[in-house]
């Protein structure tokens, strides 16, 4: 059955839709009662959940085990209150899809060295295509989706995108570079409506690292401001710290920016080929931070978590775009294939069939593809050598 989408304005999410507070869904053979800007979850029985369900359509009071769930789990008094004014009951899907991340452009307000992304073209779907394309995401039982780019801040329809998407009861996620954050539009919409998490890309400590590695006079002064709004604000963030040649030397005060905001943060140290097999994002790796990956023993990819590009063309993730399918002509039926596709690119291929050391390997299959596109050095991204030998080279 193919999804069908009433043809409603932008304006009508322009503020986000309706705010809620809780989201009732399935997930993966149990139940979970969660709160958009709140960590963690309530575990329910199947039984409570058709009861919030039933209540939500009848407008009835909240059940008093959930306003007693819902004190003891985020200290919130909703006594008396009704269901359906504070919770999004979400139907059963048959997919058991429960992720996804979704590019809403390649364009980006930065041009850094490493990006992954090659060409950064500012193409995207129309409102409606978009509409329909957030209905299949919830159809195919999507509870965590993250808004990504490019820059998805940035994005002409970036707000009626995540304000449909949050009426629809999904988690947000955002991944973006954090320059945005301060606009009163966007911090207004992301404090009204709570995202799950909102993880800030970091490119330097010092203006003159952050700009050079960004190519963007005056990127840095817009970094710290949204950095500062998000923050002051309560929004849930996180912090990714990008380590290339040019910013290496502030590793440590990187660190330190997390630690005095008290913002989680991790090291992203190994640069990847771009999404086409180019080789001219590798020079930016810092050969002296260059990291062993854990080794690789499989993923969900395809099966419970997919990735679909700035056309609603869904693929098994990131890395692994092709082949795709077109969700907006074939809608959620489309999504019966990616299991098999993942199953395809996932298996070892080429060199990597005979080598022994398969099972240490720390590289997924469609990145030791882009990385062979992009004709990179062996130790870049298999154990065969000694790692920082065969990068240096």
């Amino acid at each position: 059955m193919k999804t069908s989408v009433p043809l409603l304005t932008r304006e009508h999410y322009h503020r986000g839709g309706l705010a809620h507070q809780f989201i009732a869904s399935p997930f993966l053979g149990s139940y979970l009662v969660l709160r958009p800007g709140s960590a963690g979850a309530v575990k329910v029985s199947h039984g409570h959940y058709e009861e919030l369900a039933a209540a939500t359509a009848a407008g009835e009071v909240c059940p008093p085990w959930f306003t007693d769930a819902v004190q003891r789990s985020w200290g919130i008094d909703i006594a008396g209150q009704r269901t359906d004014e504070l919770l999004v009951a979400r139907e059963e899907s048959p997919y058991g899809y429960v992720r996804a991340t979704y590019e809403l452009n390649l364009g980006c307000n930065y041009d850094c060295e490493h990006c992954y992304l090659g060409l950064k073209r500012f193409e995207g779907l129309s409102w409606p295509d978009r509409a329909k394309l957030l209905h299949v995401l919830r159809e195919a039982g999507v509870l965590w989706l993250q808004l990504t780019g490019g820059e998805p801040t940035i994005d002409k329809l970036f707000p009626e995108t995540y304000g449909l998407a949050f009426e629809l009861g999904m988690m947000l996620s955002i991944l973006t570079n954090g320059s945005r954050l301060a606009n009163p539009k966007i911090l207004e919409l992301l404090t009204s409506h709570r995202s799950h998490e909102i993880t800030i890309s970091v490119y330097g400590a010092t203006e003159e690292s952050y700009d050079g590695l960004t190519r963007r006079r005056g990127a840095f002064k817009a970094f710290s401001r949204g950095l500062a709004a998000a923050h002051e604000a309560g929004l849930l963030l996180r912090l990714s710290l990008i380590v290339t040649k040019t910013n290496a030397h502030e590793v440590e005060q990187m660190q330190a920016l997390g630690d005095e905001l008290g913002i989680p943060h991790h090291l992203y140290v190994n640069m990847s080929p771009t999404i086409y097999g180019g080789a001219e994002t590798l020079p930016a790796q810092s050969v002296e931070h260059l990291r062993k990956r854990k080794p690789f023993t499989g993923c969900n990819a395809g099966h419970s978590f997919f990735h679909v590009d700035p056309h609603g063309m869904a693929s098994i993730c990131k890395i692994g775009r092709d082949p795709q399918i077109p969700l907006i002509e074939e809608g959620v039926e489309g999504l019966g294939s990616l299991g098999a596709i993942a199953d395809s690119l996932l298996l070892r291929q080429g060199s990597c069939t005979g080598c022994s050391l398969q099972g240490t390997c720390g590289t997924c299959m469609p990145l030791v593809q882009l990385y062979r596109e992009a004709k990179a050095p062996l130790a870049a991204y298999c154990q065969h050598r000694e790692l920082r030998k065969e990068v240096a080279k």
